[in-house]
């Protein structure tokens, strides 16, 4: 809660309520919706995509928005974040929204508002020729990835995010600005295991991956870290106190408990886990968060180790390409990956990918049974089964 102040910003201490500003926090959502979206709120009849990247709203009045959607970027430079106002200055009334997957919307109201945005996103590029303002990410194609910090902002990565998805990006941005696959194809990416890319449920994962215990440096660690802190920062007690040779305060590191989080790197300098030779990329594949056609799955590891072969990564796009590519050949229509995996079986799975199988990556993960039954999946099973069973009380043996 900020000060009471008089007109000109000063607080006067024998009125403390005068002008007294309560909210200090975020705008209020409301203000940032079109007048449009203001007027049809709750109004909306149906969506449709027109074309990849294109989208209109029809409201009950029939009112009609459409949307432009535009593959963005996590980390945008403060000249781009202009270039997208003025975009919006000029054809949306100042008005423009991001999606949690970092694309750009911009919303008009007319079909001639429509081509003339279209045309001026698609001619403005960077000097090495790529387009700033993609058209696409809609319906059944690629969707943009997202991603985490990398090495731009985070201290535990295992490898960058922002040029690997580039990379990536370059080898199907012809899937991004058309729909001709079965079903979307979500791509994410997280940088080491703590995830804060969520790649736990993507049809298409990459993960970058720690394969070393920390390094530690016993000279100076005990002058520039809370051991304490240290030793509790891991989350599978993993650390222990130790004294070196020379009596100095240090930690010993149990190698078969660690799981490479980086946590104690986060309380200790001292301790670090990067490391050239080790670590590298994990693809996983499979996993969804729709409830359509089946229930929610996580994804599950196809390729266990990939090199970091910076910058553009060949082992990790063409792996990608792959499953993609055989994915677009096999599946049914509105099929997602995990879905064409479970019908034709994870062994034909490996097999049509051209991926090397081993026994390491079989999926025996049994912790969360009771959680998962919650999809309507489940509901609509148990109810069946209940119903059979009330018929035949045969059933139970």
């Amino acid at each position: 809660m900020a000060l009471s102040t008089d007109k000109l910003g000063r607080f006067n201490p024998e009125k403390p309520l005068e002008n007294r500003i309560t909210d200090i926090g975020p705008r209020h959502f409301w203000q940032t919706f079109p007048e449009v979206i203001q007027k049809n709120y709750g109004k909306w009849a149906y969506h449709d995509i027109l074309e990849p990247g294109v989208l209109v709203h029809v409201s009950e009045t029939g009112d009609k928005v459409f949307t432009v959607r535009c593959g963005g970027m996590r980390f945008m430079t403060v000249q781009l974040l202009r270039e997208i106002c003025e975009i919006a200055d000029k054809h949306c009334d100042g008005f423009v929204r991001f999606t949690t997957r970092n694309n750009i919307e911009f919303l008009v109201t007319n079909p001639e508002k429509l081509g003339a945005l279209k045309q001026d996103l698609w001619s403005r590029k960077f000097v090495s020729g790529s387009y700033k303002f993609p058209i696409g990410g809609t319906g059944a194609g690629v969707t943009n990835i997202v991603h985490t910090q990398g090495f731009i902002h985070c201290h535990t990565p295992a490898t960058d995010a922002s040029s690997m998805v580039k990379a990536i990006m370059d080898e199907l941005f012809g899937h991004f600005t058309s729909m001709d696959l079965p079903a979307q194809v979500r791509v994410s990416m997280a940088c080491c295991l703590n995830m804060c890319g969520a790649v736990h449920c993507s049809d298409i994962a990459l993960l970058g991956y720690h394969r070393k215990p920390p390094v530690i440096d016993h000279e100076v660690i005990g002058k520039v870290c809370e051991l304490p802190m240290a030793i509790a920062a891991c989350p599978t007690a993993a650390i222990s106190p130790a004294k070196t040779e020379d009596g100095l305060k240090t930690v010993k590191i149990k190698e078969e408990r660690c799981m490479f989080c980086g946590n104690c790197y986060t309380m200790c300098p001292a301790l670090p886990l990067a490391d050239k030779e080790g670590d590298g990329v994990v693809v996983l594949a499979g996993g969804k968060l729709s409830n359509r056609i089946s229930m929610p799955k996580f994804s599950k590891v196809v390729v266990p180790f990939l090199p970091n072969n910076f910058p553009r990564f060949p082992e990790v796009v063409g792996t990608v390409r792959q499953i993609i590519e055989a994915y677009a050949a096999d599946a049914n229509k509105y099929e997602r990956i995990g879905d064409w995996a479970a019908r034709i079986g994870w062994e034909k799975f490996f097999e049509k990918c051209n991926l090397p199988f081993s026994d390491h990556l079989i999926d025996d993960y049994r912790l969360a049974y009771d959680t998962w039954r919650t999809s309507t999946q489940f509901k609509y099973t148990d109810l069946a089964w209940a119903v059979s069973r009330a018929a035949d009380p045969g059933l139970d043996d």
